[in-house]
């Protein structure tokens, strides 16, 4: 007769699967930072060729700026790709 009322009610065990509300929410926290780097990266075979790319082109955004301040803009051509 014990035996059919633990599973009506809470029992102890039941009670200890589930995590603390802190440790949920810095799951929760990893989970998603998982997603965004997954995010990131897809369709990317070489992602660190991506960033490398990502830099040249801020650099030379800085030397045209800097050029036009110091007043040497000259027209240049630009390669777009792809």
């Amino acid at each position: 007769m014990g035996g059919c009322l633990s599973c009506c009610g809470n029992s102890a065990e039941e009670t200890n699967l589930m995590p603390s509300p802190e440790e949920r929410r810095q799951q929760q926290l990893d989970a998603a930072e998982k997603r965004r780097q997954e995010n990131e990266s897809r369709g990317i075979k070489n992602p660190e060729n991506v960033r490398r790319q990502q830099q040249r082109a801020l650099e030379q955004e800085r030397r045209e700026v800097e050029a036009e301040r110091q007043g040497q803009a000259q027209p240049t051509l630009k390669w777009q790709t792809t």
